[in-house]
């Protein structure tokens, strides 16, 4: 037979004592009642009795008595079984409901090891969350000392700016007289402006008749320019088929001033255009001619010669006719453009004297 010690250790820890105290209480109970053996050993005691009290021949009042006193014991006897019988009914239904609370139990520990699985992650969780919210505090009380201390600063500008303001109030005041004095001038400085003006009208006046000659003087100078211009190119056309013949060995054949027309129909003006014979091989000579050379002058010739050479699909011998020109200008020409003879206007002379 299995011990109710064996069966209460399956029960839940937290009411193994509270089952082991019920089965104590229950056990002296039972302990103090008469079992089924008790009472046919009572009803056999009570035979013999019979038997002996009608041998032993026993007084019939004593008997009554007796029987009286055993059918009381009896009822009392079947009373107590008729009780025990109940609280053994209740006691095995109590042990039904409590296999069941067990189940339930056995369940709703299951559910909690779950929910502690659950919680225990979620204090992980919190955990974590709460080593960043104190690194974020740290941080966060830093920068609130970092603004204190802007504050006090700030403070400070305030206090000196309020100095300040009542300085500006001051210099307000000051403005503002100035401003008045300001508005007189200007009432002068209005009147003298008025004056101003018409003398101004006078000025432009006197400025037209001087523009109106400075554009007669400028048409007058840019004729006399190109007047000694053409005389420059006049004499270079005139005295450069003797030059290059002596010095160069060149044939002029033709020798003048002309207009290129491109296929795009643009033209450049060649101030001296020529045609010769060199070692029996055809040159085209292509001549500027500027009072004074300048560099800007030559970059001009450098493209054009550039637009030249490539319309006549030959190679060109530049030359330069001028005036005067300064040495430095002369390199810079020289080394812009390669093989580029230079002749002042004293050199176009006859080469025979003539």
């Amino acid at each position: 037979m299995i011990s109710y010690n064996e069966i209460i250790k399956d029960f839940p820890m937290e009411i193994q004592l509270p089952m082991m105290k019920f089965m104590d209480q229950l056990r002296g109970e039972i302990l103090n009642t008469v079992t089924k053996d008790d009472f046919r050993e009572l009803k056999q005691v009570v035979s013999d009795l019979s038997h002996c009290v009608s041998d032993l021949s026993v007084s019939q009042l004593e008997i009554i008595e007796i029987q009286k006193r055993t059918e009381t014991r009896v009822e009392e006897l079947t009373q107590a079984q008729r009780k025990t019988e109940k609280r053994v009914d209740t006691l095995s239904l109590r042990m039904e409901e409590l296999a069941e609370a067990q189940k339930r139990t056995e369940t709703r520990v299951e559910e909690l090891t779950q929910a502690q699985w659950k919680t225990e992650k979620r204090v992980d969780t919190l955990s974590l969350r709460m080593e960043e919210l104190a690194e974020a505090q740290k941080r966060t009380e830093t920068r609130v000392e970092e603004l204190v201390e802007a504050q006090r600063k700030t403070e400070k500008r305030v206090d000196t700016l309020s100095d300040t303001q009542e300085e500006l109030a001051e210099a307000q005041k000051r403005t503002e007289t100035r401003v008045e004095e300001l508005a007189e001038a200007q009432k002068r400085t209005e009147t003298r402006v008025e004056e101003l003006a018409e003398a101004q009208k006078r000025t432009e006046n006197i400025l037209q008749g001087v523009i109106k000659r400075q554009d007669k003087m400028s048409k007058e100078i840019g004729g006399l320019s190109n007047t000694v211009g053409y005389m420059l190119e006049n004499e270079a056309i005139r005295y450069l088929p003797d030059i290059l013949q002596k010095e160069k060995g060149i044939h002029i054949r033709v020798i003048d001033r002309r207009f290129i027309v491109y296929p795009n129909g643009k033209d450049d003006e060649i101030n001296i255009y020529a045609e010769g014979i060199q070692d029996g091989e055809k040159i085209f000579i292509i001549g500027e001619s500027k009072a004074q050379m300048g560099k800007k002058d030559v970059s001009r010739f450098e493209k054009l010669l550039a637009r030249v050479s490539k319309h006549l699909s030959s190679e060109v011998w530049p030359l330069f006719i001028t005036h005067s020109a300064h040495p430095d200008v002369e390199t810079y020409a020289k080394n812009r453009i390669p093989g580029l003879s230079i002749y002042k206007s004293y050199d176009l002379k006859p080469m025979n004297g003539k």
